[in-house]
């Protein structure tokens, strides 16, 4: 297991997120990988988050398994599959920075359109299924490389304006289904180590509390303020990895 006692400091904030973000508020997950990156490779950090992922899908995709919208995952996993075969291909080549510097730029881009841009029409139209498999493949290709896979589908899927139950659901199992496409890359890439796994188990106490509290709360947040808050949190931290992936590239 792990010893460093400033991992753990930073491993706790890192989990009590993944814990929200699982419970329904997404956005707040994205924190988790650039948090323990700040002491160890953020492969490695994404690998020892994976197994704490996989579990809190399995609690959030249980408990919202009713509302999922079909024709979002039919769009959108055809795309993340190729994604994440691509981040498979190209860990080795393509920096963190670079990563993080797009979609950060994205989805700045992305909020600052829905808050200033036309106002859309009071019923959203279905987007394009192209669009889906493109932004699906973004979000499984940044998911697998530095756990920030939110962005992308957020730019497809919050537009549609979903009821927030069937957005949710659908969020949760477009993500848990992204989390166990990763377990063979992570394998091949040699991310998985026993003293990770240990750390990882070690964590799945806090990652169950946190879960099971942010499933309360997003059920009890109304619909129109779950909306204003998933887009101020993908402002918030798309600024966040502006500046990370900025720096980064300034640096060298």
């Amino acid at each position: 297991m792990i010893s460093d006692p400033f991992f753990w400091l930073l491993a706790i904030p890192s989990v009590t997120a993944l814990g929200f973000a699982k419970g329904g508020f997404t956005g707040l997950g994205m924190i988790s990988t650039p948090l323990l990156a700040l002491v160890m490779p953020p492969l490695e950090a994404a690998a020892i988050l994976l197994p704490i992922l996989l579990l809190q899908d399995a609690i959030s995709v249980w408990v919202f398994r009713k509302d999922w919208d079909a024709w979002n995952l039919k769009v959108l996993l055809p795309g993340a599959a190729v994604g994440v075969g691509a981040a498979w291909l190209l860990a080795a080549y393509v920096t963190d920075a670079h990563v993080k510097l797009a979609v950060g730029l994205i989805s700045v881009t992305f909020a600052l359109n829905a808050w200033f841009g036309r106002k859309p029409p009071e019923i959203a139209p279905r987007p394009r299924a192209g669009a889906g498999f493109v932004w699906g493949g973004l979000a499984g290709f940044t998911s697998a490389l530095v756990q920030v896979g939110a962005p992308p589908y957020y730019v497809f899927v919050l537009p549609q304006r979903l009821a927030k139950m069937v957005f949710i659901s659908t969020t949760c199992w477009f993500f848990a289904a992204v989390n166990v496409m990763k377990i063979v890359p992570y394998f091949a890439l040699g991310q998985f180590s026993a003293a990770g796994l240990w750390t990882s188990a070690a964590l799945v106490p806090l990652a169950v509390a946190t879960n099971l509290l942010g499933i309360w709360l997003v059920r009890r947040t109304p619909q129109e303020i779950f909306y204003k808050l998933a887009y101020i949190m993908m402002f918030v931290i798309a600024l966040e990895l502006i500046r990370q992936g900025g720096m980064a590239v300034v640096r060298g």
